[in-house]
């Protein structure tokens, strides 16, 4: 089976993650895509933000830097899942590389306001399991979307507090 390496992101500020509505899948998800050819994988995860919400931004600092020069060092990603995927009308899988980030500076100024297709998520909507309105009717969340989100939002609460 072929395999495609992606980048997802699940930005989160205040005690919320954005999420947007991917319309070929039909369901919320955090922004992310697959990664360009010779792309690290940090490189694509912010590039698929800036394209996806408009925001600039930059990792969650969650694992050990160390102090040499080189080789450098990329952030590892939170978890990686492997997903089944139909796009393009292939049968393939996605090897997913999971980060959490932040606006820069905590300044989310960049997002598309004007689009309905993203929205911000609260710990509250995630902790009770709330459907996210789309339109005409509510959607629920995939329960690996909602787990890494509430994942997120504790690991930027860790963070804050310490």
């Amino acid at each position: 089976m072929k395999r495609h390496f992606t980048a997802t992101a699940f930005v989160v500020q205040q005690g919320k993650t954005l999420l947007h509505w991917h319309r070929k899948l039909q369901q919320w998800m955090p922004p992310g895509g697959h990664l360009l050819p010779d792309e690290d994988p940090v490189t694509g995860v912010l590039r698929e933000v800036r394209e996806e919400t408009g925001i600039d931004a930059e990792l969650l600092p969650l694992g050990p830097t160390f102090s040499f020069a080189y080789p450098r060092q990329l952030a590892a990603p939170y978890t990686i899942l492997v997903e089944d995927s139909a796009e393009a009308g292939e049968p393939h899988q996605h090897i997913d590389l999971i980060y959490f980030c932040r606006p820069q500076g905590g300044d989310s100024a960049g997002l598309r306001s004007d689009d309905e297709t993203l929205t911000w998520v609260s710990e509250g909507q995630l902790q009770r399991n709330e459907a996210l309105p789309l339109a005409d009717r509510d959607v629920p969340l995939g329960e690996d979307v909602r787990a890494l989100a509430l994942a997120a939002l504790r690991s930027e609460r860790e963070l804050t507090s310490s």
